[in-house]
């Protein structure tokens, strides 16, 4: 009995997990003088229930898991033709996590059967499957090569493990983990996430020496990754991409919001081996009227820090049909500019304007001249503007993302992080 709960206890986390209604999204990648480049985005799952998991078997052939008939089980995607094929039909249980197996015809995949066991599989090109350390809880993996398999094992807590199939043993390297495990481009390492300090980690795993290494902190309370071919990491939070080197960079960069995109809450992100096909998983947008009502919540005492200073922003409740604010950036303890905002309703929609100030209230545009930003739509969670984005964390936290022209012509998305007063 009492291994019975236990495994009950292991298994619910990734039968809850499965839930959501996600769907899979394809975009053209192309890097560029170091600029990233995503173009002729599109849902490739386009199906209710659960689809998620993305990896990439070929250059053009993408593996994810799709929910079908009450059962999840492995579709692929060609980009070439766009045809969806199916991969398995489990009716006994559900696939999650296919993967490409190194060198092989075969792929793998966690399977989750209605008897509440969980082990991971190996699907032949017969069609033929059979279980691959059917006594060991893995709850996510990634193949270093054909051989030697890194993998999430279940637990309390969760573990890091590296299992030898020439040698038939495995290793335990750390705990406390997240479910994302990668090959790190151009070396011997495989990346995974630890969870033990309130800052999570990206990791480094020696397979043939166990030893971890901190590469980066994460973006806040995110576990996703995907790795470029160039070195450099992505992470998505909410309708934000991010980029960071470890080599080059200090701070993750933003790169992209996907303010116009029909999509929110961005999880699992795959590329493909040339890095010109980009696979994000992530949930349909609600929207909701574009009226000041439904962005009530920005109204407040909001303070924060940017721009190497102490920002300040005041927004009035709705009335009158517009809400009202002022900001001010003070650095080295000097206000450096003011500004004015207004967000009103106009012809059964929202407009943002605003108008800047130096210190001595002397403007930077001429009497009659604002600097307007029309919306794009309205979330639950979000105010969505021609290049500006305010996005509620919580009842006390904000982040304003303000996109801002550069002297080289390109465009910066700077993060206003802001508390509520």
């Amino acid at each position: 009995m009492k291994k019975i709960l236990r495994l009950l206890v292991l298994v619910l986390p990734l039968a809850m997990y499965c839930q959501p209604n996600t769907e899979v999204f394809l975009f053209n990648l192309s890097i560029e003088n170091n600029q990233i480049q995503l173009t002729d985005g599109k849902n490739i799952s386009n199906n209710e229930g659960y689809d998620n998991q993305p990896s990439f078997q070929y250059e053009n052939k993408i593996l994810f898991a799709s929910t079908r008939n009450g059962q999840t089980d492995i579709a692929a995607y060609h980009t070439n033709n766009g045809e969806k094929q199916w991969l398995s039909n489990t009716p006994q249980g559900s696939e999650y996590s296919p993967m490409k197996i190194p060198n092989t015809k075969e792929i793998s995949a966690v399977r989750l059967d209605t008897t509440g066991k969980q082990a991971l599989y190996i699907y032949h090109a017969n069609n033929e499957n059979e279980p691959y350390l059917q006594d060991t809880v893995i709850g996510y993996y990634v193949w270093y090569n054909q051989d030697i398999l890194v993998y999430f094992e279940l637990g309390n807590p969760n573990e890091l493990l590296v299992y030898n199939y020439k040698e038939n043993h495995s290793i335990t390297c750390d705990t406390n983990i997240g479910r994302s495990l990668h090959n790190i481009p151009n070396s011997n390492l495989v990346s995974y996430i630890s969870k033990k300090n309130e800052a999570w980690e990206i990791r480094s795993l020696d397979v043939n020496t166990y030893e971890t290494k901190k590469i980066a902190n994460t973006v806040p309370n995110v576990e996703d990754m995907c790795w470029l071919n160039d070195g450099s990491i992505l992470m998505a939070k909410g309708k934000t991409l991010y980029r960071f080197h470890p080599e080059k960079d200090k701070d993750w960069k933003i790169i992209k919001l996907f303010d116009k995109a029909p999509f929110d809450n961005i999880t699992r992100i795959a590329v493909n081996q040339p890095n010109n096909k980009l696979a994000l998983v992530a949930e349909p947008e609600k929207t909701l009227a574009p009226t000041l009502e439904n962005i009530r919540w920005i109204a407040g005492n909001w303070k924060g820090e940017a721009f190497g200073g102490i920002t300040e922003e005041n927004w009035s409740e709705p009335s009158g049909g517009s809400m009202m604010a002022t900001f001010k950036l003070i650095v080295d303890g000097k206000v450096n500019f003011y500004e004015i905002e207004t967000i009103s309703e106009v012809n059964n929609s929202l407009l943002l304007r605003l108008k800047h100030f130096n210190n001595d209230l002397k403007g930077w545009e001429t009497k009659d001249e604002t600097v307007d930003f029309p919306l794009i739509k309205v979330t639950p969670n979000k105010a969505i503007f021609e290049g500006m984005i305010f996005e509620s964390v919580d009842a006390n936290n904000m982040i304003v993302y303000v996109t801002i022209g550069q002297k080289d012509g390109s465009n910066a998305i700077v993060p206003f992080y802001y508390t509520k007063k």
